[in-house]
C-alpha cells in the first residue's frame, strides 16, 4: 500500500548513503525504487 505522501529528503538519502560506500561497489545493474510503495500500486 502507497504511503500517500511524498518522501523526506532523509528517507531518500539513507538509501544514497546505503549505495555510496565502497562497500556497495559489487551491486551492479539494480533499479531501487525509493518510492514509498507507489509502484507497487501500479
Amino acid at each position: 500500500m502507497p504511503l500517500q505522501r511524498y518522501g523526506r529528503s532523509d528517507e531518500i538519502a539513507g538509501t544514497i548513503a546505503f549505495l555510496a560506500p565502497d562497500d556497495a561497489g559489487y551491486i551492479t545493474g539494480q533499479n531501487i525504487c525509493v518510492d514509498g510503495g507507489t509502484t507497487r500500486g501500479i
